[in-house]
């Protein structure tokens, strides 16, 4: 999908809090479908998830306190981060500066209570998956990019120290469990 799409596509989820006009919303909860994004890169990811989706969260560990072009061009104020994960990446280790979510079911209802939540409490959550039938599953209101706008950002964004061994065989993609 081109940018310009993609910022249609947000645009269009919204309802209207953030307008594509420049405009810096209060802040957004960024909700990510860590399955999906995980599996927008082929970097062997399917022979490790544990390990995969720990360093797909140290690199989201950055974000939370950081102002980020929107996938609409405007800058947003990532307020928090939550990274929804499911079946065998539910072993990942807390990582700071997210709130890791441990699906119980799957990880597409769980996203999607996560940004019912959000919504219910005043936030501005943005999910951030590829997923079609997970987007149109989410509640009005939700944002919605894809993979691409996140793996972007998150490229010059400092991680946050992990307080566990970074060097363990599910962080260094030695673990071949599923």
């Amino acid at each position: 999908m081109s940018h310009s799409a993609l910022a249609d596509t947000v645009r269009a989820r919204h309802d209207g809090w953030m307008t594509g006009t420049g405009a810096t919303p209060d802040g957004v909860d960024l909700v990510v479908d860590v399955a999906n994004v995980m599996g927008s890169r082929p970097d062997g990811w399917w022979r490790d998830r544990v390990g995969a989706a720990t360093r797909l969260l140290v690199q989201l560990s950055g974000l939370t306190g950081t102002d980020v072009p929107g996938p609409d061009g405007s800058v947003l104020l990532v307020e928090a981060v939550v990274g929804v994960v499911e079946g065998a990446a539910r072993r990942v280790p807390d990582q700071p500066g997210v709130q890791v979510v441990r699906a119980t079911t799957d990880g597409d209802t769980a996203v999607v209570e996560v940004c019912a939540r959000l919504l219910a409490a005043g936030r501005r959550p943005l999910a951030v998956t590829a997923d079609r039938g997970l987007r149109m599953r989410l509640p009005s209101g939700t944002a919605v990019a894809g993979p691409g706008w996140l793996l972007t950002i998150v490229i010059d964004v400092p991680t946050v120290a992990a307080p566990h061994n970074l060097n363990s065989p599910s962080a260094t993609g030695t673990d071949t469990s599923s």
